[in-house]
């Protein structure tokens, strides 16, 4: 300001800024889900017990928890046919 020589008041009242949430996942996003009982979690706050107990004592892989992985083991599955 001492630079340019202008006063505060000379610049007019600050203007909020929307903050923009960055890397936030669309609403109804699933990130985890438990191929048995269907518990989803979006990945946001505290992990949830059902998906420690999977990984901890139920033996389930983390990418055997994603929607993705569990969407092309169904459609391998599908390809394969019906168990002989």
């Amino acid at each position: 300001m001492e630079f340019w020589n202008i006063e505060p008041e000379e610049l007019g009242q600050a203007m909020a800024v929307p903050v923009i949430p960055r890397n936030m996942p669309p609403p109804g996003y699933v990130k985890y889900r438990h191929p048995i009982t269907g518990e989803t979690w979006n990945g946001d706050g505290e992990h949830p017990e059902w998906l420690r107990r999977a990984l901890l004592k139920e033996g389930y892989r983390v990418v055997e928890l994603k929607p993705e992985y569990q969407q092309e083991q169904q459609a391998l599955q599908q390809q394969a046919g019906p168990a002989a």
